[in-house]
C-alpha cells in the first residue's frame, strides 16, 4: 500500500525549518492570503499544483520536495544511515556538536582577519591624511 504523501505538512515543515511565519508567506502569496489561509492550507493533505507553484516560487523550494517528502522514510534512511547522533563525512565520523564548533571557530577566525585587514587600511589612510 502507498502512502500518501501530506502536502500541507510539508509547505509548514520546510515553511519553519526556513523561519518563515504564516503571515510573511501569506504577504508572499498576494492580497488574497493572510495568516489563518496559510494555517488552513496548511491542513490539507493536497494542494492544486498551480498554488504549489506558488509556494514553491515564494519559499524557492521545488513542487517535487511538497509533493514528495515523506518525514518517515526520512526518518527511517537518518536511523539506518547515521547512529550515536554522528553523520558520515567521507570515511569519517562528525559529531554535530563538533562540526556546530568547527564552523563557530570558522567564522571567528574569519571575523578576526577582517578586523585585523581594517586596522591595516586605518592605519595606511592616517598615512594619507595631512596632520593638521
Amino acid at each position: 500500500m502507498e502512502k500518501k504523501i501530506h502536502e500541507g505538512r510539508n509547505v509548514k515543515r520546510f515553511r519553519e525549518m526556513l523561519g518563515i511565519k504564516q503571515d510573511a508567506l501569506a504577504y508572499e502569496l498576494g492580497d488574497d492570503w493572510n495568516q489563518k489561509k496559510i494555517s488552513i492550507l496548511e491542513t490539507k493533505e493536497t494542494i492544486d499544483v498551480p498554488l504549489l507553484q506558488q509556494i514553491s516560487a515564494a519559499l524557492k523550494i521545488p513542487v517535487e520536495a511538497f509533493q514528495n517528502f515523506d518525514e518517515e522514510q526520512a526518518m527511517n534512511i537518518i536511523a539506518n544511515t547515521f547512529g550515536d547522533y554522528a553523520f558520515n563525512c567521507g570515511t569519517m565520523n562528525v559529531h554535530p556538536i563538533d562540526k556546530i564548533l568547527q564552523l563557530h571557530e570558522e567564522k571567528i577566525a574569519l571575523y578576526e582577519r577582517m578586523m585585523k585587514e581594517k586596522d591595516e587600511m586605518m592605519a595606511e589612510l592616517k598615512k594619507l591624511i595631512p596632520a593638521k
